[in-house]
């Protein structure tokens, strides 16, 4: 396991690599949730596992017990000066999407808990998500004058238009059934237990099958997303402008 790759106070991402099998985990101490800081070190953590040889399957995990991820974190849009600066933020975002996107190995997630905003693009930008019954979804983005821009085009690949639409204008939390009917969640375990025996039998057994097979299952499966190396990115800088706003700012509580 290699050492924790940022101060405490901004979160933390580890990685490891172990029978075929690496785990990535991020830790933040609010509610997980997303700095710049950390996003970049996340989509460097899974670049590179992803070229690791001895890596076949690649765990996409948080820390603890509580909330998977609260997205976007606040402290930072409170921080932010300029419409560049903003991009530069939702940015992050899209390093991630694109670094799970492009790895040729499978990305499974393991959600133990709620996942808000950047947090549900995280779990739609995985292959396979194992979740627990707690493990409830929220974009809320529009409430502070913003909008699912960035993870928006991963979300509605994974639960189509009509249930991304929803979940975007109403920001109602959706529980972890709703999300499992819509496919965004594969499997939902009963308990913490259950997911953490279920879970490391099904990736063991997946690092045991042919990798040039599942590279090219994946590479089929993510078929359409190319221009997304474009278009996250455009995205990022919508969310960047509207993070100037003068509603973001009294919505996120900035000095203007």
């Amino acid at each position: 396991m290699t050492a924790p790759t940022d101060l405490e106070h901004e979160g933390t991402v580890t990685t490891g690599v172990a029978n075929g099998v690496a785990t990535v985990t991020f830790q933040h101490p609010k509610r997980n949730s997303l700095p710049a800081a950390l996003l970049r070190r996340l989509a460097e953590a899974i670049d590179a596992v992803a070229a690791e040889r001895d890596a076949r399957v690649i765990v996409l995990a948080s820390d603890g017990t509580g909330t998977f991820c609260a997205g976007a974190s606040f402290d930072e849009l409170r921080s932010l000066r300029s419409a560049d600066e903003g991009k530069e933020f939702f940015s992050g975002f899209a390093r991630v999407i694109l670094a799970m996107k492009r790895a040729p190995k499978f990305v499974v997630a393991r959600v133990q808990g709620k996942a808000v905003g950047g947090g549900v693009g995280l779990v739609a930008a995985a292959d396979y998500a194992f979740a627990l019954p707690g493990a409830s979804v929220r974009l809320s983005e529009l409430a502070v004058g913003l909008g699912p821009f960035v993870v928006g085009p991963v979300i509605e690949r994974r639960i189509g238009r009509a249930a991304f639409a929803a979940m975007s204008i109403d920001a109602d939390w959706r529980d972890a059934a709703w999300a499992e009917s819509r496919g965004l969640y594969t499997r939902v375990l009963d308990t913490e237990a259950a997911m953490d025996s279920v879970l490391p039998a099904f990736v063991t057994r997946l690092a045991a099958m042919n990798p040039e097979a599942m590279a090219q299952l994946k590479r089929v499966l993510w078929e359409g997303t190319s221009h997304w190396d474009t278009l996250l990115f455009e995205r990022a800088a919508i969310s960047g402008r509207l993070a100037m706003s003068e509603f973001t700012a009294l919505a996120v509580g900035r000095e203007t």
